[in-house]
């Protein structure tokens, strides 16, 4: 099996230290470079052509969520996992509105940091129970009702099967899981997410379950139920 690149950024050098002790002791994860502020990013994911990206927030030039933004601009894009120890709403969204497929807290322990990194590898979105929490208090705050309009109006361009796929994936449910409960094939689901990204113009799974937690898609599948 090839082993997942990993890039660490974190000014902190005990930390990057740390994680790459606990990350290069697995046999399937490579660690490829580590870099002390978002500035210096890109050139080593020129250089390294890492899988995956694990990212700290507060850096002192280029903070990470701005380090992100960048690097899922590009179309060779790594996957980014947004490692921080601040549980702060706007950091949480900034993070997956820019593109980032996961946000871990630095708490989270290491096993579940190893976990979080090979799903993304894997291309399945990474949420903390903290942060899911807080994806559901957003969608029923501030400027609530703004978000659900235009979140009803991209979703339009949806199909009724798409909308569907896209509330399992809002659901946090893996493939296989809206296979079983949609009556399709996992090749299927896979079509229909690729389709429901090029049609949104989104980077991955998060985005999408984004939207459907601010077009209020969610609520209404509970009071289905």
């Amino acid at each position: 099996m090839t082993a997942i690149r990993l890039l660490l950024v974190d000014d902190d050098p005990l930390v990057r230290a740390g994680l790459s002790f606990m990350m290069g002791g697995a046999d399937d994860i490579e660690i490829v470079g580590e870099a002390a502020d978002g500035a210096e990013v890109e050139a080593l994911v020129d250089r390294t052509r890492p899988d995956v990206v694990l990212m700290d927030i507060r850096m002192p030039a280029v903070d990470g969520l701005t380090a992100t933004e960048r690097l899922r601009a590009r179309e060779d894009a790594p996957q980014v996992v947004v490692l921080t120890t601040f549980h702060a709403d706007e950091q949480v969204l900034r993070a997956l509105r820019v593109g980032a497929a996961g946000f871990v807290l630095k708490d989270t322990p290491p096993a579940e940091i190893l976990a979080a990194v090979r799903r993304v590898a894997a291309g399945d979105p990474v949420l903390s129970p903290t942060v899911t929490r807080q994806l559901m208090r957003h969608a029923v705050g501030t400027a609530a009702d703004t978000r659900r309009t235009r979140a009803r109006e991209r979703l339009a361009a949806l199909n009724d099967r798409e909308r569907e796929v896209a509330v399992a994936v809002g659901r946090g449910l893996a493939n296989a899981a809206i296979a079983t409960g949609l009556f399709m094939s996992v090749a299927t689901v896979k079509t229909h997410v690729s389709r429901i990204l090029a049609k949104l113009d989104l980077n991955n799974r998060v985005q999408i379950a984004l939207l459907a937690y601010d077009a209020g898609l969610l609520e209404e599948e509970q009071e289905e139920r």
